[in-house]
């Protein structure tokens, strides 16, 4: 009795093997199995070039730059030390531009940022750069005891200020990160920086991304980008 049911297993096998659709399903199977193992998409942030940015971000003479990188600085931050490109080689940062006495968008700006602060602390290789567009009105003390008040103090956050036109040069040259044609002169209400937008910069000096720094959304995503680019090293 036995061996004659596993005669007849042996049959229905036999005849499963013949039959067409038995083999064009193993067929489709073994695809799908291929795509999600071979095929899957790696995870991955563009690089950005000035030419890839909304036109009115890109100051006209780098619009046709190829392999962009910020360019070099000289700074102070809110301790009184001179900073330049070399002080953050190597780190990912978080660049945005505000001053102390803004009472719209920057304090929102800066409390958002101060959740990527508190995501990223246990991380290392990040730094988040607040260039203050009002330098003369916001010396390193003023901007100490402006983290301060907005729970911002952290050792790898730094608020900045300098030269005015060294500091609009980084918002229209190497960030692009307003919409106007501010030069850091004196020319009223059209020669002001006041954007929104938090760039996001690789450990080579490259733009990664864009943010709504008033935008919870936008934000969380930040946050998610600046880790991928810390733990891949992208």
């Amino acid at each position: 009795m036995f061996i004659r049911k596993e005669g007849a297993n042996e049959s229905k096998i036999s005849v499963l093997l013949k039959h067409p659709l038995f083999w064009l399903a193993l067929v489709f199977s073994g695809a799908v199995w291929f795509g999600a193992v071979f095929l899957k998409k790696t995870p991955s942030l563009p690089v950005y070039q000035p030419s890839d940015l909304n036109p009115a971000l890109v100051d006209p003479n780098s619009w046709s730059a190829e392999n962009h990188r910020i360019s070099d600085f000289q700074l102070i931050n809110q301790f009184g030390d001179s900073v330049s490109l070399a002080s953050v080689e190597g780190e990912v940062l978080i660049v945005d531009f505000f001053f102390t006495r803004c009472a719209t968008i920057c304090p929102i700006m800066t409390s958002n940022l101060t959740q990527v602060m508190e995501d990223l602390t246990e991380l290392q290789g990040w730094r988040i750069l607040s260039h203050s567009v009002t330098p003369a009105a916001d010396s390193p003390e003023v901007l100490r005891e402006y983290a301060k008040r907005m729970g911002a103090e952290h050792d790898c956050w730094w608020f900045l200020t300098g030269a005015k036109k060294e500091i609009y040069r980084l918002a229209r040259s190497s960030y692009f990160a307003c919409y106007d044609e501010a030069n850091g002169g004196d020319g009223g209400l059209q020669d002001f920086v006041h954007t929104e937008n938090v760039v996001l910069i690789d450990t080579q000096g490259r733009l990664r991304g864009f943010y709504d720094g008033t935008s919870e959304e936008a934000i969380n995503q930040l946050i998610g980008d600046a880790k991928f680019l810390l733990e891949k090293k992208d």
